[in-house]
């Protein structure tokens, strides 16, 4: 009866223990490709893209990204397969149960379960601070076993040095750290320095619900900032680090625009033109965004896009850079953040010949696939010293 008994324990313990990687096998997939391959010169184009993507949630499934993996969609293998340069690991430290784009509480949380049955060290399980730290130094720790390859930015002088290191070998890749939602910070301002130590360089006040910073897209009062956020956009600036507007309330983004003494970036999103929906961009938001040096990044999944491939992504593109100009679009992908996309990264040689089809020129391309990220960056991230 009791071996009995500890067996069956045991199933049900390795049972959670195993169902974080069936989410993740269920929730992050790819459509089957429905465009044509990319041709020869396409490819030859391809490879000479200095690509970066702004927004991967990779970090949340605790996956081995040194290794080639069958499902999700991205690892460091998939990445340089697909010639990322730079890839923005995002990290979410809280979800509300059964969220939808238009309205969500705070006062449930899947991610909870998913770090317990992850295994994850117990300072994790009640705090959202202890999360974010600690799927920092996995990033780190991730980096540290690809035998040079793989490297985290967080300063200019990084940047610098990657960049001119990858000039001499293609195949190198770099990370930085964002965060999705400050709730992290746990209602308290000074944690913005233990997040900031962490390696995060840009974060953004809300996710999926409102919060004691501000209002969310798809929270209950979708107000503006409160006195927090007001501080908090103040401290993000003197340790020039990134507002992220994804997300945002539309009178967040209309505070934050009118008191930010920086450009900002909206790391993941649609836009109205070709997707109508609350969770996309106005004109007039994404006009704003540009007037004052912010970057765009399209999302690759269907609430963004209206579309399961990547002509939709192409479509939603081109519709920005006709409005507001290359210089301020960007790859916001959304990779593994529990979404279905057109392509894994792995797959980014088919946006590029979709962007070509679409009539865009190499020229915007190479500003688009992530020259404007890292100038972006190069400007904006902390100084050499960080």
């Amino acid at each position: 009866m009791i071996i009995s008994t500890i067996a069956a324990a045991s199933l049900l313990v390795g049972g959670f223990l195993s169902a974080p990687g069936l989410v993740d096998r269920q929730m992050n997939q790819v459509y089957p490709y429905s465009a044509k391959a990319p041709s020869r010169d396409t490819l030859a184009l391809h490879q000479r893209l200095w690509i970066a993507d702004l927004h991967a949630d990779s970090l949340l499934w605790q996956r081995d990204l040194n290794r080639s993996g069958k499902h999700g969609h991205v690892d460091f293998p998939r990445l340089q397969q697909g010639n990322v340069a730079l890839q923005a690991f995002s990290v979410v430290t809280k979800t509300p149960r059964k969220m939808n784009i238009e309205r969500n509480g705070s006062d449930t949380d899947n991610i909870t379960a998913l770090v317990v049955a992850q295994g994850l060290p117990p300072a994790t399980w009640n705090s959202l601070l202890a999360r974010a730290t600690y799927q920092a130094d996995e990033l780190r720790r991730l980096a540290g076993k690809s035998d040079g390859r793989v490297s985290v930015i967080g300063s200019r002088a990084q940047l610098r040095s990657f960049i001119a290191a990858r000039e001499k070998d293609p195949a190198l890749l770099a990370g930085w750290l964002t965060l999705e939602g400050a709730h992290a910070l746990e209602g308290k301002l000074d944690n913005l320095d233990t997040l900031y130590k962490a390696g995060y360089r840009m974060a953004a006040p809300t996710h999926f619900f409102d919060t004691e910073l501000s209002g969310s897209q798809h929270g209950l009062k979708k107000g503006g900032l409160k006195p927090l956020g007001r501080q908090w956009l103040r401290a993000m600036e003197q340790r020039r680090m990134i507002v992220d507007l994804a997300h945002a309330s539309p009178a967040t983004i209309d505070d934050v625009l009118g008191l930010a003494q920086r450009p900002v970036m909206v790391s993941h999103t649609g836009v109205r033109g070709t997707c109508a929906n609350g969770r996309n961009l106005s004109d007039g938001q994404l006009k704003r965004i540009a007037a004052q040096g912010g970057l765009v990044g399209i999302g690759f999944w269907n609430t963004a896009v209206c579309g399961k491939d990547v002509a939709a992504i192409a479509r939603a593109i081109k519709y920005t850079v006709k409005l507001i100009g290359a210089e301020h679009v960007a790859y916001g992908s959304d990779f593994d953040g529990a979404v279905t996309t057109a392509i894994d990264a792995a797959g980014l040689p088919r946006l590029t010949q979709a962007l070509l089809d679409a009539g865009l020129s190499e020229a915007q391309i190479r500003r688009i696939a992530g020259e404007n990220v890292r100038d972006f960056l190069l400007k904006n991230l902390p100084d050499d010293d960080a």
